[in-house]
């Protein structure tokens, strides 16, 4: 397994990552004993950062998480958790909290609950709007003194907000999303990142599974947050689909799976950006290693560029009401 550092001072990690949420919510029901084993599948094949959230499952990602690391040595896994999303008991969203005391408490709470002395990289999920960025950052600043946090991360943030936490203390990385159909990171943010020396986790690689070659539009449930998506809905999921199929007639060229292709493109655009790929199943993490071996040449990147131009997917990457309160977002919006 290769790795990457991320940013000027962050950990050196595998060179793709898994991502966890999916294995505690929305995407409807998982199966514990198939995600731990994902999970293990994942750390045997030479994976080390594991990515949550303590609101992902109301806490119950982290438990599981920590259950799959008994045994396992600390010091081969960098576990990053996101923080500031408030829950209620019904399971839905009730706002952003990323106050320095409230950091503290969440902090306290994901140390217990994944039963380790530190977190690896530590990072508000949104931006608070309530909340200077600065504040924030520097009561993880003052937990990365403490020895709790090794590095702080920042989650869907704008040019600006990086600018403002970086100048407090040194940013390890910047987690957003980033595929062949989501590529607004592309405008300014990832200039911004590689100016001031800060990596990219880039989360919905295959976009919800969208662009994964497995999507169909029979694929539903009501607990699945997906089927609110715009890009899952009506007219633009059909629109979305035959881009899908584009990618498989390239990927059938190159002899590679069509989620394989997606993430080797990810990985082809910097050797700062780390992919982190939501697979919650032992198949689709092998599926998603596959995209290691897949070599894309100058060809194949003018052929996925051709059919994958900026702004090619219909319908936004979140719901109107959520892009409006996204700190990243607001650029295209001004």
């Amino acid at each position: 397994m290769d790795h990457r550092k991320l940013g000027a001072t962050g950990p050196k990690v595998s060179i793709i990552g898994l991502g966890c949420m999916g294995m505690s919510d929305f995407y409807g029901p998982a199966d514990r004993g198939e995600s731990i084993a994902t999970i293990h599948a994942a750390l045997d094949a030479g994976i080390t950062l594991l990515d949550t959230g303590d609101f992902y499952g109301i806490g119950h990602n982290e438990l599981l998480i920590r259950e799959a690391l008994e045994g396992r040595s600390r010091d081969n896994v960098q576990i990053s958790v996101k923080f500031g999303a408030l829950r209620d008991p019904a399971r839905g969203f009730t706002g952003v909290d990323c106050r320095p005391v409230v950091v503290k408490n969440f902090l306290a709470y994901s140390l217990q609950r994944l039963g380790v002395d530190h977190i690896d990289i530590y990072r508000p999920a949104r931006l608070d709007p309530a909340v200077p960025i600065e504040d924030t950052v520097g009561a993880i600043a003052e937990m990365v003194k403490a020895g709790y946090v090794k590095h702080i991360g920042l989650s869907e943030v704008g040019s600006d907000t990086i600018r403002r936490a970086h100048a407090v203390h040194p940013i390890a990385d910047l987690q957003i999303e980033y595929s062949l159909i989501a590529r607004g990171i592309e405008d300014d943010i990832l200039a911004t990142c590689r100016e001031l020396g800060i990596g990219v986790t880039a989360y919905g690689v295959l976009a919800r599974g969208l662009i994964s070659g497995h999507w169909s539009k029979d694929r539903s449930g009501a607990q699945d947050f997906r089927s609110m998506g715009p890009r899952f809905q009506g007219d633009n999921l059909d629109r979305n689909l035959a881009l899908v199929e584009l990618l498989r007639a390239i990927a059938k060229d190159i002899g590679a799976s069509v989620a394989q292709v997606a993430i080797a493109w990810v990985l082809a655009q910097g050797k700062d950006i780390v992919p982190l790929v939501g697979a919650r199943r032992r198949d689709r993490m092998t599926e998603a290693l596959g995209a290691l071996d897949v070599t894309l040449t100058p060809a194949h990147l003018a052929d996925l560029a051709k059919a994958f131009p900026p702004g090619v997917a219909t319908g936004g990457r979140y719901p109107d009401a959520q892009l409006a309160h996204m700190d990243s977002e607001k650029r295209k919006r001004a």
